[in-house]
């Protein structure tokens, strides 16, 4: 069976003896890794994508000349990396200050830019599972602009002047993934961080209010081309499972077991959605012995595989803070199912 097979399978809750995984490294992990086994080829060797292949546009910000570890990206928001967080960084201010008065215009798309991206990106790995991926997307590039608080206080104080910002993001977004889906891909991945550790950002009823009607929309026009969805969500996004089954979701990563009880969504939604991750970054991998992850990942993978519907992963990109030696356990048991599971 082909690598991008098993991937298809899995949406389709078709269970086989070997679960399809998937794993990448933040930079800082990834250097890591390479000082720990003095080994440059490392992240080639250990096979971390062997199943799927994307690529994530997020806008791509440039390190300012006069600000070093100040990035600023295409719409416009500086990120400060300066501090403890030098993967992402947190915004230096807000570009949108108040919406209500904000004359504020989405950039242009760089589309020749873009397709040489998918051009690329359909290319490479035709035996993998091909998906185009929008990363800081509809609710995370909101707040880049805005603040969160701000965003969340426009909810409430100026709710007409949000929809038209966001019909406008919809739009633009749209245009973006029309062009995506022009190329030969397997799915789209959809990144947008709605949960915190109980619950969601903004509410079910704002959820549903401000960003279901415009994440809908874009569903539809990839089920339209009959591609699968992926949606990254961290956090706890219990409440809206049964919204995003009835949107069309097929796959809900990242799937956190300090947040979820894994059996009993896997068997309330299992029959209708699929789940990747599963694999604690925040709990499991940074803090537990090497032994201690191997056990972990054995018992998640045994939970999770019955009637298919699973990528083993981890939780979210590898940061810094795990052992070099935890990561190699996990993989071991990616790596060797048939001995472990």
């Amino acid at each position: 069976m082909s690598p991008k097979q098993s991937v298809i399978d899995a949406f389709l809750h078709k269970e086989h003896d070997v679960i399809p995984y998937h794993f990448n490294f933040t930079q800082r992990a990834l250097d890591r890794m390479i000082e720990y086994t003095k080994d440059v080829e490392i992240e080639r060797k250990l096979k971390i994508n062997t199943c799927m292949n994307y690529m994530q546009y997020q806008g791509r910000p440039t390190e300012l000349a006069d600000h070093p570890g100040f990035f600023l990206d295409e719409f416009g928001v500086i990120w400060n990396r300066s501090g403890v967080d030098k993967d992402i960084g947190v915004i230096d201010h807000p570009t949108i200050e108040d919406l209500e008065e904000s004359d504020y215009h989405l950039p242009p798309m760089d589309e020749e830019k873009l397709r040489r991206e998918y051009e690329f990106l359909t290319s490479q790995n035709k035996d993998k599972f091909t998906m185009a991926g929008f990363g800081l997307f509809f609710f995370e590039r909101s707040w880049s602009l805005m603040s969160m608080e701000n965003l969340l206080a426009n909810m409430i104080l100026c709710p007409k002047e949000l929809d038209a910002f966001l019909d406008k993001l919809c739009d633009y977004y749209m245009s973006m993934l029309d062009i995506a889906l022009e190329y030969d891909i397997d799915g789209v991945y959809f990144g947008d961080d709605w949960g915190q550790q109980r619950g969601l950002i903004m509410g079910p009823s704002h959820w549903r209010r401000f960003i279901k009607p415009h994440i809908s929309r874009l569903y539809s026009r990839v089920k339209s081309a009959g591609k699968f969805i992926v949606q990254h969500s961290c956090g706890d996004c219990l409440e809206i499972f049964p919204d995003l089954i009835e949107m069309g979701l097929d796959c809900y990563q990242t799937f956190q077991p300090e947040i979820y009880d894994i059996k009993k969504v896997k068997e309330t939604y299992g029959q209708d959605l699929s789940f990747w991750g599963g694999i604690s970054t925040q709990r499991c991998l940074p803090f537990m012995t090497p032994e201690e992850v191997q056990q972990e990942t054995i018992r998640i993978m045994r939970t999770m595989k019955p009637g298919g519907g699973y990528i083993a992963a981890p939780t979210h990109a590898m940061p810094y803070d795990i052992p070099s030696e935890n990561i190699l356990a996990m993989v071991d048991v990616f790596q060797n199912q048939n001995k472990y599971l």
